[in-house]
């Protein structure tokens, strides 16, 4: 269920805000989406795997919180980054 290192290398290198950025919340939220995408997939075979629906539910409300703290911190950067991963329909 998780994201191999070439393609979390990759949203590093996509959104972070410096060349070894790991923590920005651009990044931490790329990550997660990344991951919640992979989730929701394996949902479509496994419909009953609840241990790792707690998990996507966990993820979800992290990703929740990262944006609520970078709309707070940065509007532009907050709307930038829900664009760039299309988030908001």
């Amino acid at each position: 269920m998780s994201i191999t290192a070439e393609k979390k290398q990759q949203l590093i290198k996509e959104h972070g805000r410096g060349s070894d950025d790991t923590g920005s919340p651009e990044v931490q939220v790329a990550i997660l989406t990344s991951r919640i995408q992979t989730l929701t997939e394996h949902f479509k075979t496994h419909a009953k795997d609840n241990h790792s629906r707690r998990g996507l539910l966990m993820m979800v409300n992290k990703r929740r919180a990262l944006l609520d703290y970078l709309r707070r911190e940065d509007e532009q950067r907050y709307t930038d980054l829900i664009a760039k991963l299309g988030l908001r329909k």
